[in-house]
């Protein structure tokens, strides 16, 4: 059996350490909920993962891999032309949280995840936890802002059959409530509309 040796390690500290992107590798940054779903999906083909102390997951990636990426409550850290990027790397000991920690520790197995692997898994987590992909910027219901990254928050069926689709960015998404007399209003009038015809 041959031993591979790593190409990096962090640096030998004691606490989280910020360490520039786009040297020894990229990082490709998920929300908690698509993160959880894309490291499920990619099982044992996860390179080496961090999560910081807010929940979100960052995968390590060779450099250059992921910069045209645009998928939803993801995002892509890379060395920029007019300024640095860092991420947060905790001590190669630190397996565990709170805080910031190795989710899926860094070793010769687990280092580099494939790019090309890891954007299937966020784009499958991306859809099975945010539903279909809206086409064009939308504005959100909470914010009243435009998004890029509209997220579908709910459908409102009107008697007549007109309704109106609600987006939410991905800031609001969770924060979308349903109003419950509203919907069974809507399904109340849609069924007598159709009794009556």
């Amino acid at each position: 059996m041959t031993t591979r040796t790593l190409q990096w390690t962090p640096p030998n500290t004691n606490d989280v350490e910020a360490l520039p992107v786009g040297t020894s590798w990229d990082a490709v940054r998920a929300a908690p909920t698509v993160g959880e779903r894309a490291l499920e999906l990619l099982g044992e083909q996860t390179g080496a993962v961090i999560q910081d102390k807010h929940g979100p997951l960052y995968w390590l990636v060779a450099v250059g891999t992921a910069t045209s990426w645009h998928l939803r409550q993801v995002r892509v850290l890379t060395e920029l032309t007019d300024e640095r990027t860092y991420l947060g790397v905790p001590p190669i000991s630190r397996t565990e949280g709170p805080g910031t920690h190795w989710r899926v520790p860094l070793s010769a197995e687990h280092y580099l995840t494939d790019a090309f692997k890891l954007w299937g898994a966020l784009a499958e987590a991306d859809r099975a936890e945010l539903g279909p992909v809206p086409q064009g910027r939308r504005t959100c219901y909470r914010c009243e802002l435009p998004t890029e990254e509209p997220v579908i928050v709910d459908v409102q069926h009107g008697g007549s059959g007109a309704g109106r689709t609600i987006y939410a960015c991905p800031r609001h998404t969770r924060t979308y409530q349903r109003d419950a007399v509203a919907e069974a209003a809507a399904r109340r009038r849609a069924l007598d509309q159709s009794g009556t015809r």
